[in-house]
């Protein structure tokens, strides 16, 4: 008889319990490495085996160093076969873990594709697959090359942040010399990059085996950058099945991970359909499931649980055995979520049948929908949005990290 596999979970975000629930389900022991002052939170502790805790979530060579050595310790009494990271900002110390223990799994390279921004424009110009003009921060002339021949505005960008978190949108090349400037000797960890006004698109998917096996295709109603910088309210729904937005956009989301060298992972990507020339351009990837309740708005739409599935994955690429994809469903679903002024607001108003998922979050108020008709998720979407607006919705500063 086997011996059962061990997974060391990394998320120093309180998230990813049922990627915990399904790993321990498949059989497997199930390590979490997470930071202290989570410790209290509401882990599935039933489906946790043993937990690990870090002083500190940033991924800082002393940081590294740390997490080195208790995993020396650990692995002198207990075998690790997978480490995976359930949080965007983890990724960078799941694939340091590997590389230093030689765990199988995406190396450090492979992972600068799906955290680092600037890796990632630059392996995806190398594939051909369309980006907006961007250049890097290193060198003054590059710089000003840029801005002399790229029309603005553009958006100053951190390449290692999830989500809108971080940028910047500059009009000019005094306002962007202005912005390098105040970043000072951080400037190396920036970017920038033409603004393109577009639909935003997001292609949340599952690879196996080196092969996409799942991805839905949706659009924000209202981007991230909108809604993080402009105090909006988060809305996203699932695009026409067949059409030429989740057919184009299924083809270069498969393009993206083919280049990027994925193998087996969740991954949520973003792409922009500019109103200038009517193309889709590559804006961001990651090897994780989108934040923001996404998950739930997919399988409110497939059947399909991301987090459930990606740990039924990882589980089988370890086990050497075939990944079954359960069966897909076409529903049209929608999401709308946004900050409350209230702690605990009252959404009963709130009461069509379409309703299949209600967000419990202290100031925060959000519904899933779900229907036959696309149309539908948008006439309620835009009923909701409207209300929240004038009755429940409060907005915040830029937040240091994205909001789950």
């Amino acid at each position: 008889m086997k011996r059962p596999l061990s997974f060391l979970c990394v998320s120093c975000y309180f998230k990813g319990s049922d990627y915990l629930k399904a790993c321990k389900a498949a059989g497997n022991t199930v390590y979490l490495l997470t930071k202290q002052s989570l410790k209290d939170d509401p882990w599935p502790w039933e489906s946790i085996d043993e937990a690990f805790y870090l002083d500190s979530d940033e991924n800082s060579p002393e940081n590294f160093s740390n997490m080195a050595k208790g995993m020396s310790w650990l692995m002198r009494h207990k075998k690790i076969d997978r480490i995976v990271a359930l949080d965007d900002f983890d990724v960078e110390k799941a694939a340091y873990l590997r590389e230093e223990f030689r765990v199988p799994g995406m190396g450090q390279t492979t992972a600068r594709y799906f955290r680092d921004k600037l890796a990632m424009r630059m392996k995806a110009e190398e594939a051909g697959i369309p980006i907006p003009a961007f250049t890097a921060l290193f060198n003054d002339e590059s710089i000003n090359e840029f801005a002399d021949t790229i029309p603005a505005p553009w958006i100053v960008k951190p390449r290692s942040e999830a989500s809108a978190t971080g940028m910047r949108k500059v009009h000019n090349k005094a306002e962007l010399w202005d912005a390098i400037n105040q970043l000072g000797d951080e400037r190396h960890r920036y970017l920038v990059e033409q603004f393109k006004p577009g639909d935003v698109y997001h292609a949340d998917a599952l690879t196996a085996d080196g092969k996409v096996q799942f991805c839905r295709i949706s659009q924000y109603l209202n981007t991230p950058f909108e809604v993080a910088h402009g105090g909006g309210i988060f809305r996203s729904h699932t695009v026409d099945f067949g059409g030429e937005d989740d057919k184009g956009l299924q083809k270069l989301n498969a393009k993206v991970m083919k280049a990027f060298g994925m193998q087996f992972s969740a991954s949520h990507t973003e792409f922009i359909k500019a109103h200038e020339d009517g193309k889709y351009y590559f804006l961001e990837t990651s090897s994780r499931v989108g934040g923001a309740h996404l998950t739930e708005m997919v399988e409110a739409s497939s059947g399909v649980s991301l987090w459930r599935e990606w740990a039924k994955i990882e589980t089988a690429m370890a086990q050497g055995s075939k990944y079954i994809l359960p069966k897909i469903e076409k529903r049209y679903a929608g999401i709308v979520v946004s900050l409350s002024r209230f702690q605990y607001p009252d959404d009963s108003r709130f009461n069509d049948p379409e309703i299949c998922w209600r967000l419990r979050k202290d100031y925060h108020i959000g519904m899933i929908i779900q229907s036959d008709s696309k149309e539908r998720i948008l006439e309620l979407l835009d009923i909701y949005a409207h209300h929240i607006h004038n009755d429940f919705h409060a907005s915040a500063p830029v937040p240091d990290k994205p909001m789950d």
